[in-house]
C-alpha cells in the first residue's frame, strides 16, 4: 500500500533573532498612552521559540536599564515587523488598550511611512491595489491572489529620487493593514524595498543592511480625552541616503 506524504498542519518556524543592542524610546507618555520609536531589528512580541523573548513588549513589562522604566501593564494594539522601525502606539491600563484596539478594527487610524526603493518611479504619487493571501507553503511570505486574498491598498506620494544607485524614498499611507503590505506592493509596482529579504529583486536586498521601511507618523484619538492626536517619529534620512547604510 502506497502512502501519501501530506504538509503538516502547523508552520515551523526555525527563524532566530540576532541580539539588537538598539534601545526602544520612549517619544511621549501620560497615564494611558506610550509613544515609542521600535528600532529595526527588534520583534514587537516575544515569540514561541524561546530564543527569541526579546522583544518590544519584553522590555516594556521589564524596563530597560538606565533608559526607561517597566510598565507592568503595557499592551501593544498593533505591531511593526521585525526589520521595520518607528512609531507605535502603548496602551497602559485597560480601558486605553481596549479604545485604541478598537479604532485599529475599526481602520480609523491613519498611519504614515517612509521607505527608500529600488529605481526611480515614472509617477510623483499613485495607488496600489493587489489583494494579498496568505499561503503555508511560502511562509514567512505571503502572496498577490485576487482570488482568495484580502484586498489591499496603499497610496503613496514620492518625496525625493537618488542617484549612484538610482533610488526613490516615497511616503506610504496604507488604506488596509495586511501582512507586509507595503513590501510585497513595492515589489508589485517593480520597485522593492531596499534591504528586504522577503521580496526582493536580484540585487536590491543588497543595497541595505536592514529593512528601509519605517513608520513615521500616528493619526488617532486619544482613549481618555477624545482628542485627536498625531504622534511622530523621526527617520534616520541621512543614513538611508548614504551608500553604505547603518542598522539605525
Amino acid at each position: 500500500m502506497s502512502t501519501v506524504n501530506t504538509p503538516p498542519s502547523f508552520i515551523v518556524d526555525n527563524f532566530v533573532a540576532p541580539v539588537c543592542n538598539d534601545v526602544v524610546l520612549i517619544l511621549y507618555q501620560d497615564a494611558d498612552i506610550l509613544l515609542i520609536d521600535k528600532p529595526s531589528g527588534l520583534l514587537s512580541l516575544s515569540a514561541k521559540n524561546p530564543l527569541n523573548w526579546d522583544s518590544v513588549h519584553h522590555r516594556l513589562l521589564h524596563g530597560q536599564e538606565g533608559v526607561s522604566p517597566a510598565f507592568p501593564d503595557a499592551k501593544l494594539p498593533h505591531r511593526l515587523d521585525f526589520g521595520t522601525s518607528g512609531i507605535m502606539v502603548v496602551g497602559l491600563n485597560a480601558q486605553s488598550t481596549r479604545h485604541l484596539n478598537k479604532q485599529f478594527e475599526k481602520g480609523t487610524i491613519q498611519k504614515h511611512y517612509l521607505a527608500m526603493l529600488e529605481g526611480w518611479l515614472t509617477k510623483d504619487e499613485g495607488e496600489i491595489t493587489a489583494s494579498i493571501a496568505k499561503d503555508r507553503s511560502l511562509f514567512p511570505r505571503v502572496k498577490i491572489c485576487e482570488l482568495t486574498g484580502k484586498l489591499a491598498i496603499s497610496e503613496y506620494t514620492v518625496a525625493e529620487c537618488l542617484e549612484q544607485p538610482r533610488r526613490t524614498l516615497v511616503q506610504y499611507r496604507p488604506i488596509t493593514g495586511r501582512t507586509h503590505q507595503l513590501r510585497i506592493h513595492s515589489l508589485v509596482i517593480d520597485h522593492p524595498i531596499l534591504g528586504c529579504d522577503l521580496y526582493q529583486s536580484e540585487g536590491s536586498e543588497q543595497q541595505a543592511n536592514r529593512l528601509l521601511l519605517h513608520a513615521s507618523d500616528l493619526y488617532f484619538t486619544h482613549p481618555r480625552t477624545g482628542e485627536a492626536f498625531h504622534g511622530q517619529c523621526p527617520c534616520p534620512l541621512d543614513k538611508w541616503r548614504s551608500n553604505h547604510v547603518e542598522n539605525s
